[in-house]
């Protein structure tokens, strides 16, 4: 992977951090298109069920983001499930999406 810009870097440590303060699945965290960054935990509640990146763009959202910049989450999967990439696209045609394994290494983007 090449080198990541700053602001990139800092929401795969975002998404990291909450993923190891919460001991969830997963950790994700993106970035709207005023430069706010939003970090979220997978949600496993037996009535709502929300992947990291569904529950970052809801954070997102809820605090009147319009678009999104870039997202990221930290993730033992394989790849990224359709669920989280369409509420990612949902806000973003073209913004990467990283991938990143448990040690905040990129093994994926997605543009």
């Amino acid at each position: 992977m090449p080198d990541l810009d700053p602001e990139d870097q800092k929401i795969i440590t975002l998404a990291r951090s909450v993923r190891a303060r919460t001991g969830a699945a997963e950790g994700a965290a993106v970035r709207d298109t005023d430069g706010r960054t939003y970090a979220a935990a997978t949600v496993a509640l037996p009535s709502l069920k929300l992947t990291a990146l569904q529950a970052a763009v809801a954070a997102a959202v809820s605090s009147g983001a319009e678009g999104l910049e870039a997202a990221a989450v930290v993730t033992a999967a394989d790849s990224l499930d359709v669920e989280s990439l369409a509420a990612i696209r949902d806000l973003t045609a073209n913004g990467s999406v990283f991938r990143a394994d448990v040690s905040g290494s990129v093994v994926e983007t997605v543009d």
